[in-house]
């Protein structure tokens, strides 16, 4: 994979084509409560691809952020982690060979853990809530002969070249979960070399020219200033768990292999999540007796206009 140095990392980089990432997607049925986006360091658009962390290329097993949650409610709805797919269906993305049937996608399993933050030291806090999940991942599209130069191999939308293709992965939560103000996320997942069970050089795609998409599955990171919502604690460092010592910016001083603060070398790229939580769930009312004395304002599932609307849905449940 083709990388540009860091100082102490190295960043997959490809410059922008502007695509929308659906809020719809941020939003619950009528009669659940409204979802609130407590953190974004992806915003309402992000580019076609985007500067990225690699995970096989890098030695990576889990990659996130230290954020503080905007004012809102606290149970958990859903995390987006923005990715970039370099990997191709067939031949390779630095070959110039790379071809795509449009709308091929790999699936892999990927999980997202939110931690309390560390009492003391680097190392993160205990857990809060972890969920493994499995996705679709969309395969970068195919070279495209209009991209020339600098550029050959790399697939386009009409107006400009990329090599990886920025895709949002959402992992949903059923509200249980409350979280605090200020919280650690971290997205991991295997791939052949590494992560908690790395999955071997002998599978069948990583036999394959292409090699397999998971390898070539990176974090999204963000150049904003600031995320649109929230606060990233510390906007020169990440949370980071690799191998090699030399990639952490206190050449791997703070620990090797596990996932810890790494600053302060990362100024000018965030990762890029989005945090949605939503007010626990209360109703539906099982009586008339409970509208009354303002018990209708309650209830969020569903709602009620008025104590004689929580009433007619009560007679008629």
């Amino acid at each position: 994979m083709i990388i540009t140095t860091k100082k102490m990392g190295y960043l997959a980089l490809s410059t922008g084509l502007a695509i929308g990432i659906s809020m719809s997607a941020l939003t619950t049925a009528d009669a659940a409560p409204p979802a609130v986006v407590v953190y974004d360091s992806i915003g309402s658009t992000v580019p076609g691809n985007v500067p990225s962390q690699p995970f096989q290329a890098q030695q990576t097993s889990q990659f996130g952020d230290r954020v503080v949650l905007a004012a809102g409610p606290r149970n958990l709805t859903s995390v987006t982690v923005l990715m970039s797919s370099w990997g191709c269906e067939s031949g390779s993305w630095n070959l110039g060979d790379c071809l795509t049937t449009p709308a091929a996608t790999f699936s892999h399993p990927l999980t997202l853990t939110i931690y309390n933050p560390p009492s003391a030291g680097l190392v993160v806090g205990t857990t809060i809530t972890s969920s493994t999940q499995t996705f679709n991942i969309p395969f970068r599209p195919s070279a495209d002969s209009s991209c020339i130069g600098a550029d050959v191999g790399k697939w386009s939308d009409g107006t400009a070249c990329y090599n990886g293709f920025a895709t949002p992965v959402t992992f949903t939560f059923d509200g249980s979960v409350v979280v605090p103000k200020d919280v650690i996320w971290g997205i991991s997942f295997n791939t052949s070399g590494y992560g908690a069970s790395p999955l071997g050089y002998s599978t069948a795609c990583a036999t394959t020219l292409q090699g397999c998409g998971y390898d070539a599955l990176n974090v999204g990171l963000s150049q904003a200033t600031a995320p649109s919502v929230g606060t990233d604690v510390a906007s020169n460092g990440v949370y980071w768990d690799t191998a090699t010592a030399g990639y952490y910016c206190d050449g791997g001083t703070g620990g090797v292999g596990t996932f810890r603060s790494d600053t302060p070398c990362w100024t000018g790229f965030r990762p890029m999540a989005r945090i949605v939580t939503s007010n626990p769930t209360v109703g539906p009312p099982t009586n008339k007796a409970q509208c009354k004395k303002d018990g209708w304002k309650t209830f969020n599932n569903p709602s009620f206009k008025n104590q004689g609307d929580c009433v007619s849905f009560s007679n008629h449940s």
